[in-house]
């Protein structure tokens, strides 16, 4: 089984992600540890080719799930995917759980990247930007799937997929 689930910063993809890692006893991946270099200073991109064969490493599997907000270089992810969910959270729920899961960092509760109250402010305004423009762009990529493409808008819809 491969699952590809895209959806914006806080719109539930990692908790889908390891939900259903879980359920089916497959891996997941977050196209995050591909994209960024977390081996030194916060921030900084791997070089091109180097995410494109750490993709193609996953990609090679029988079973994944890749779970991320990238687009324009995962389209291989798209063509190999059984299924491919969009998460399309509300604004105030996705603000929230950003803003919730900063506060969970910075008091030790949960792991994650070390992120600055700039960081933080940075993302809520991009993830405007993601919904109304990238998320444009992700339609319009999935086009060629929408066959196999599962839109995802409430607690509900991610709770039955879990749960079916």
């Amino acid at each position: 089984m491969k699952i590809h689930i895209i959806g914006c910063s806080g719109s539930g993809k990692t908790y889908l992600a390891k939900a259903l890692a879980e359920k089916y006893g497959i891996p997941h991946f977050d196209l995050d540890d591909i994209h960024w270099d977390n081996s030194g200073s916060y921030g900084v991109k791997r070089p091109t080719e180097q995410r494109a064969e750490l993709l193609q490493k996953i990609l090679k599997n029988e079973d994944w799930i890749i779970e991320g907000v990238y687009y324009a270089w995962v389209g291989q992810c798209f063509e190999d995917a059984d299924v491919i969910y969009v998460l399309d959270t509300p604004k105030r729920v996705y603000k929230y759980r950003i803003i919730k899961r900063f506060i969970k960092r910075r008091l030790g509760l949960e792991k994650g990247k070390k992120e600055t109250l700039r960081s933080v402010k940075a993302l809520l305004k991009w993830t405007d930007t993601f919904q109304n423009v990238n998320m444009k762009e992700i339609l319009k990529t999935l086009e060629p799937h929408t066959a196999k493409t599962v839109h995802l808008t409430s607690r509900n819809d991610v709770k039955r997929i879990i749960e079916g």
